[in-house]
């Protein structure tokens, strides 16, 4: 890779050099979800920065990646996988003139002293003084005969996709794959795509492709392992006399008996209603309750609650007269 083709990771993700992982993580996630293509669609250009976004977030939230990217900059590919083309003639642009031999290149690439520094160089191994399996021809760390060079890709999913399963289409350089998601997704599952992963330039062997899944926040349910949480108001009558309400489910909406008395952040199970289970099943459905006074009364409905106040029994509190310390 030429000089001129160098691409700063840091400033398309709009983050400093000394950003934590937490940074990357929150740049990735804002900007994946401002240019992805269900947002954008038929935009090519955003298109384009969302694949860029996706390259710079594999490499740097990858700490093994993200050291050899800050320590070589554009040679940094090169220095953890070997040279493209099987040799050291072929380093996609790069000018050998300034070197005196190919281990001042080497030298220069693992932060050593230039060819004419005077300071101690490094020594690289060759095939006939390595040691067993450690280092290629080159002086890189070898992957083996048989290695392979797996990716991983965040994929950004609606609680509707995750639920059902969806089908998504994906750009890996001049190849387009369909993937299919099954329902019952995560934020953290991991999803191996066989044989779509980056090609080992030693064995030429290619990796496998792995979607990690992010789900956007709902506006309604949250997940809790297998199970869906969610949270209901009712008023105060509905909570001393009971009441049958309807609750969102995935399925559509069902109708809730609250009982009488019930408190509030109660929680109510509805089995069965719950997250997909991969080995089959759903898991259940919590419905926590909470109770919400009317902040606005007409003037028979203060009326009505003033009578109820002069005439009620019932002291939540009466038993606070005992405690002291």
């Amino acid at each position: 890779m030429a000089a001129t083709d160098f691409k700063d990771y840091y400033a398309m993700l709009g983050i400093s050099k000394t950003a934590t992982s937490e940074e990357i993580k929150q740049a990735f996630r804002k900007l994946a979800r401002k240019f992805h293509p269900d947002v954008n669609p038929n935009n090519k250009q955003a298109e384009a920065k969302f694949k860029e976004v996706n390259e710079a977030y594999e490499v740097l939230s990858d700490p093994d990646k993200r050291k050899k990217y800050d320590q070589f900059g554009q040679y940094w590919k090169q220095a953890g996988q070997g040279f493209p083309g099987g040799g050291p003639g072929d380093m996609g642009g790069v000018d050998f003139g300034q070197y005196g031999s190919f281990n001042d290149f080497l030298n220069e690439l693992f932060g050593g002293a230039g060819p004419r520094s005077g300071r101690q160089s490094y020594s690289y191994r060759t095939p006939s003084g390595r040691p067993g399996g450690g280092f290629n021809d080159f002086g890189f760390p070898d992957s083996g005969t048989g290695g392979t060079q797996d990716t991983e890709a965040v994929i950004i999913l609606t609680f509707a996709e995750a639920f059902s399963g969806v089908q998504k289409r994906f750009s890996l350089g001049n190849e387009t794959i369909d993937v299919r998601i099954p329902g019952g997704a995560k934020t953290g599952t991991r999803l191996r795509v066989k044989g779509k992963g980056q090609i080992n330039p030693m064995s030429q062997q290619r990796g496998d492709l792995y979607l990690k899944v992010e789900l956007q926040p709902h506006t309604f349910f949250q997940i809790e392992g297998d199970n869906l949480v969610c949270e209901v108001l009712i008023t105060p009558d509905e909570a001393t006399l009971g009441a049958a309400i309807d609750v969102p489910t995935p399925d559509g909406h069902v109708s809730v008996k609250l009982p009488a008395g019930v408190r509030s952040g109660q929680s109510l199970r509805l089995r069965g209603k719950g997250w997909p289970i991969a080995k089959g099943g759903r898991g259940d459905q919590f419905v926590k309750v909470a109770i919400a006074p009317p902040k606005d009364l007409t003037p028979q409905e203060r009326e009505c609650y003033e009578k109820i106040r002069a005439i009620r029994t019932y002291n939540p509190r009466s038993h606070l007269a005992q405690v002291k310390l």
